[in-house]
């Protein structure tokens, strides 16, 4: 089953199938974390309404942090 995971410091979103361990191959952040998307969602998202997940969930759990 794939997977969706987000990097916490720069929102980049990787489709990953059976690793628990993820590293982000953009800012070599060494843990990225699991998202709530399934594959088919994911898959039928443009471009442009991942770039906006990424930031809306970046805003939200970055503020969480303060």
């Amino acid at each position: 089953m794939m997977k969706i995971y987000i990097c916490p410091q720069c929102g980049w979103l990787r489709m990953v199938s059976r690793r628990k361990d993820v590293e982000c191959h953009q800012c070599g952040n060494a843990q990225m974390r699991l998202t709530n998307l399934d594959l088919e969602k994911y898959t039928s998202m443009s471009e442009q309404d991942r770039i906006s997940y990424a930031d809306a969930w970046l805003y939200i759990h970055n503020r969480q942090k303060d």
